[in-house]
């Protein structure tokens, strides 16, 4: 990328306003399901904040950051969401994000940071476990509602797909998640378990909608079966024909 990126606190009514055209621009998602610019001035009011990521001061993606709580009444983020325009995509305007989201937690004080994602999204899982050293302790089945808009229209019959979300836990202070901030490589032992999700998901969903949601099924009922026993996620292998979670037994 030849010209540098900044980041700055998202502030003006024109910020938000980006943030909105970026939110239509990197999910494709119905005006009823963005974020409004409401949200983003009432969330910044209460504590919260959105983190732009400029060149030429042009907004080209965001964080947006939440106040929440964990435990003991302990104040935590909450990363609603991370959007970036298509031309930027995979030049490392998500990792600028999450770290400066890093840093500014930090220096707020705060020592941890929740999101969630899609646990048949391959390259989140990559960028969220690998590339951050965030780990998943928790399986939300369903956590949107039952999305009917992504199965083929021409099929009456097609189920709907839920809205199943792995939960992120951010230990910022954590060894390996200090070492990724530095670009450092972290090596982890062997798996105890892997879980497999299929290898074109959005692909699955628009030719074979009941085989997607039995693999849906399947992913989760194994995640249900894997923490429970007290394993956790921590890594992942982008495979091209078995692209796979990684869990291991902590304490």
């Amino acid at each position: 990328m030849s010209s540098e990126i900044k980041v700055r606190e998202c502030s003006t009514i024109d910020d938000f306003e980006t943030c909105i055209s970026l939110q239509r621009e990197a999910f494709g998602l119905p005006d009823v399901e963005l974020s409004p610019r409401r949200h983003f001035i009432v969330s910044r009011a209460a504590g919260g904040w959105t983190l732009g990521a400029f060149v030429d001061d042009r907004l080209i993606g965001f964080v947006h950051h939440l106040v929440a709580f964990r435990g003991n009444n302990e104040i935590i983020g909450y990363s609603h969401m991370m959007a970036v325009a298509r031309e930027f995509q995979n030049c490392g305007v998500g990792a600028i994000l999450k770290w400066a989201q890093r840093s500014r937690a930090l220096d707020e004080g705060r020592s941890f940071i929740r999101w969630t994602w899609d646990p048949m999204q391959a390259r989140n899982a990559h960028f969220n476990l690998n590339r951050l050293g965030a780990v998943v302790r928790k399986y939300a089945i369903n956590f949107y509602g039952t999305d009917y808009a992504r199965s083929t229209a021409n099929q009456a019959s097609a189920p709907g797909i839920d809205s199943d979300r792995l939960i992120a836990e951010w230990e910022l202070n954590s060894d390996q998640v200090a070492q990724l901030s530095k670009g450092n490589s972290v090596q982890l032992p062997s798996p105890d378990s892997e879980i497999a999700i299929p290898a074109d998901w959005l692909g699955l969903i628009n030719t074979d909608p009941l085989k997607a949601r039995s693999e849906q099924l399947r992913v989760r009922d194994e995640f249900a079966r894997a923490l429970a026993d007290g394993l956790v996620a921590k890594s992942f292998v982008r495979d091209v024909a078995r692209p796979r979670y990684q869990l291991y037994r902590v304490g």
